[in-house]
């Protein structure tokens, strides 16, 4: 792990136990003592810590920025105000995804975003080549980002920051802590009420203290930061969602504005807003074995009775909270209906399976008070 780049708290998570791994070319916390299971039924009953500063995060401002971003994505930015944050896609030619991303508005001229860690270049690329002159990105590689999630989210970061009370699900904040400026959005990727913390990589530490001094706190590695995502329906970059998907397939519609499903003007907007009116050849769905308790491994191959290929798997392992195997992954449209009967190919052999909606673990979003 000599060639990969390390985290403004990697002593500090060292100290806490942790076992590192790569991941999106940085030495990431994969667990902790508690281990993944125990640390993702922790965040699913109390609250869970998550070092997430592999994450691009993205400052983008200039004249006309708003409409300049339109381009880029299909979600509906024109309408969003102040301290909103919408979850989109920045897509391509082709309709396929080049990384899915959180944007939040600070004003007329000024927008935050956060994307995928083993994007954040490909993305900055794409963007600076896409976007006015006029416009300037910064990217702020200074910053660490932590997750504060799960049902005691709320109650104990308010004992820190009085500003989270009241902060509901897609909306974000510009304040300050123990005299540090922070941005403190309520949004997250475990499917939980929770919250992300940017700030100053020399100010982290003191945050990270602060934040396991309090009762309710466990950290918790990539593994049940996995688990957890996958339960509650969310999609990962580079399983799930890919520049050969689109946001109609990966069944990310509600993601669109009603606006921008008629007008388009973004790129890939043709060949999407044909799969929006005609449907896509394929989609994403929950899938389940119905015999046994085997769990279904990403890039299992799905066939039908006949033994046809009909999908794969994208994403699968076994979720704690549901107490059983859980997958997701795409299978032609026609068999996508809930129920469908299909097979997967595990070691040899056909194993009974059904389509299902990803989302096994309901979301707890606190979307209002």
């Amino acid at each position: 792990m000599t060639d990969l780049h390390s985290l403004a708290l990697e002593s500090f998570h060292t100290e806490q136990g942790a076992k590192f791994a790569p991941f999106a070319n940085y030495k990431m916390p994969i667990q902790y003592p508690l281990g993944v299971k125990g640390e993702h039924l922790h965040t699913r009953e109390s609250v869970g810590l998550f070092d997430v500063s592999h994450m691009g995060q993205l400052l983008v401002k200039g004249p006309s920025i708003t409409e300049a971003l339109e381009k880029l994505v299909p979600a509906a930015l024109q309408e969003m105000v102040p301290g909103q944050i919408r979850y989109s896609q920045l897509t391509l030619n082709n309709g396929g995804i080049l990384d899915d991303l959180m944007l939040t508005r600070w004003d007329d001229a000024t927008w935050g975003l956060v994307v995928n860690g083993a994007c954040k270049q490909a993305d900055m690329d794409h963007m600076k080549a896409m976007l006015p002159d006029s416009i300037q990105m910064t990217y702020l590689d200074a910053h660490a980002l932590i997750a504060v999630q799960g049902p005691g989210a709320r109650d104990a970061l308010t004992q820190m920051m009085p500003e989270a009370r009241d902060l509901v699900f897609m909306r974000a904040v510009q304040t300050s802590w123990n005299g540090h400026l922070i941005t403190l959005s309520c949004c997250g990727y475990t499917g939980e009420d929770g919250y992300e913390i940017s700030i100053a990589n020399t100010e982290a530490q003191e945050l990270a203290e602060a934040l396991t001094a309090l009762e309710e706190t466990t950290w918790v590695g990539l593994g049940a930061r996995n688990s957890l995502r996958l339960e509650t329906g969310l999609c990962l970059y580079g399983n799930d969602l890919t520049t050969a998907t689109t946001p109609i397939e990966a069944d990310l519609l509600w993601s669109i504005q009603k606006r921008r499903q008629t007008d388009g003007g973004f790129l890939g907007a043709d060949i999407i807003l044909q799969q929006i009116n005609d449907g896509a050849p394929r989609k994403r769905v929950g899938i389940a074995p119905t015999d046994g308790r085997t769990p279904l491994r990403d890039h299992t191959v799905i066939t039908n009775s006949a033994g046809d290929e009909v999908g794969e798997i994208t994403s699968g392992g076994f979720g704690p909270t549901f107490e059983g195997p859980i997958a997701m992954g795409y299978v032609s449209q026609n068999m996508s209906t809930p129920g469908t009967k299909l097979f997967a190919e595990v070691r040899g052999k056909a194993l009974p399976c059904a389509v299902c909606n990803p989302i096994f673990v309901q979301q707890r979003y606190v979307r209002s008070l």
